[in-house]
Order: structure tokens, then C-alpha cells, then sequence
């Protein structure tokens, strides 16, 4: 096949729209080259000549669910990294935990976090109350990370990341928390059985009608995912994930990210903290 095979705007136009439909991310026209690069691989892989032969494949009736995840992977932005907007992370250390401990006595203290893509946000919350519990009273702790892309969650699950990627980690949790691969030619490290017990992952499509987490929550962490979504749709988001959340839990939004003129359960306590009502 040929390399670099342009989509034509009838394409972009059917492809944006089953991916909206079925994720809720909005690709306006500006997209559409992204979109078109993010895709080449797949015509590639499959070794097809056109977008419109792809089209016919991913949106047909009889379309193999397998290939459509594949194009979803592709689609989702990923971009994330540890200790990202601390001032969330010291947040839920001087406020947030204590207030919990203080309600709670010794319940499990329950975090979600939704939209977790390849685990930076979830290991880093776990090694954050595992530092809370060395210093003070905290009962047992466990965090529920969700994601649309299987290919991002595998990566979370194997808890592995080039030693590049973890700069943002203090020396000393470094240390504590994260042990270095005996092969030094691979320079990676991978978190500890301490930390990775205390998260369980699970894909969630923030476009499901219902969400069917394991348990109610004390905390949920939705930060930067629905700047990809329109207002109606961010709407729904928040008020089918504050279903599973208890009231006066926690709720964090990444600091781009607004319930301005929304209908949803939330008061706001700072920017992009709220709790629910």
C-alpha cells in the first residue's frame, strides 16, 4: 500500500462521529490530521488503501470489536505524569485525609481515579497515603483506577516506567517505593508490591449509560479528561461518577477544567476542588 493516504473530509466526518458517539470526544475539523496520522498505522497493519476501506471495516454492522478498540487507543490523549498539579496532592494530605480519618475511624478510605491513562495519577496517590500513614493514623486505603484505552491500562497494570518518566518523584519516594531493573542496559524501574497492591484497574467508558464500580467513594480524581468532552457531555460525566460518591466526598477537576453552568451535585470549596452536596 501506499504510505501517508489522506482522509477525505466525508471520512473525518464519519469517523468523528462514531468516535463521539461512542467516547464522547468531540474532534472538530482542526483534527483531522491528527486523526489521519494517528490512523496511518492501522490502514498499515491492515494493509489497506484507503480511509474509505478502513470506514467500511470499523463502522460496518459485522466491524470486529477488536479493531475498533485498536482505533480508540489511537484516538484517546494519554498525556500525563506523576505529582501532576500538586496542589491537588497537598490538598488531600492537610485537609482532605485528616477530615476523612476524623469522620471514618477506621473504615477503608476509598479514591477513585477516573480517567487514569497509564497509572501516573493512581501510583502516585497511593504513595502519597502510604507517607500519611507512616506519619499518622490512617486506616487501610485502596484506589480504584479506571481507563478507556486497554493499551494505556496495561502499561498501568505492569507498574514499569523508563527511569526518564519518574523525575518528578522526590528522591526519597524514589527510593522507598520504586526498585531499579537488575539489567542495567534497561534503564526502567518498576513500583514496589507495596504500592501496586493497593490499586485495582478496570476499563470504563465515561459513555456508558451506568457506571459499576466496586464500592461508593471517598474521593474521586477526574483531572484533565474532560477537556476532550462538550459541556453536555461533561455534565453527564460528572453526575453519573458523583453517583458513586459519598456525600461531602471529594471531587478534584484538573486545573482547565470548570462545572461553570453545569447542573451537577457539587459545591465548590477551592478551584477544582469540590465536595459533594
Amino acid at each position: 500500500m501506499l504510505n501517508n493516504v489522506k482522509m477525505s473530509n466525508t471520512d473525518f466526518r464519519e469517523l468523528s462521529r462514531f468516535i463521539y458517539a461512542e467516547t464522547g470526544i468531540k474532534l472538530p475539523p482542526v483534527k483531522k490530521v491528527m486523526l489521519e496520522s494517528r490512523l496511518q498505522k492501522r490502514l498499515k497493519a491492515l494493509q489497506l488503501h484507503s480511509f474509505d476501506e478502513y470506514c467500511g471495516l470499523v463502522l460496518g454492522k459485522n466491524a470486529p470489536f477488536e479493531e475498533r478498540v485498536q482505533m480508540i487507543n489511537l484516538v484517546t490523549t494519554n498525556t500525563t505524569h506523576f505529582f501532576r498539579e500538586p496542589a491537588h496532592f497537598d490538598f488531600l494530605q492537610a485537609k482532605v485525609l485528616p477530615e476523612l480519618v476524623a469522620q471514618q475511624g477506621n473504615r477503608t478510605i476509598r479514591l477513585w481515579s477516573a480517567g487514569c491513562s497509564s497509572g501516573e495519577e493512581p501510583y502516585t496517590l497511593a504513595m502519597m497515603l502510604k507517607e500519611y500513614a507512616e506519619i499518622k493514623t490512617l486506616p487501610d486505603f485502596n484506589i480504584f483506577a479506571t481507563d478507556i484505552s486497554v493499551q494505556v491500562l496495561q502499561k498501568a497494570i505492569t507498574a514499569i516506567y523508563p527511569e526518564e518518566k519518574i523525575t518528578d518523584i522526590p528522591l526519597y519516594l524514589r527510593r522507598k517505593y520504586l526498585l531499579k531493573s537488575k539489567d542495567r542496559t534497561n534503564r526502567t524501574v518498576r513500583f514496589s508490591n507495596a504500592i501496586r497492591t493497593k490499586i485495582q484497574f478496570g476499563v470504563l467508558n465515561f459513555m456508558d449509560e451506568s457506571y459499576q464500580p466496586p464500592y461508593e467513594f471517598d474521593v474521586i480524581f477526574c483531572r484533565n479528561v474532560l477537556i476532550y468532552f462538550d459541556k453536555e457531555v461533561q455534565q453527564k460525566v460528572i453526575c453519573k461518577l458523583c453517583q458513586h460518591l459519598r456525600k461531602g466526598g471529594y471531587f478534584f477537576l484538573g486545573h482547565s477544567e470548570s462545572v461553570a453552568g453545569m447542573k451537577v451535585p457539587l459545591e465548590q470549596i477551592r478551584p477544582t476542588v469540590f465536595r459533594k452536596m
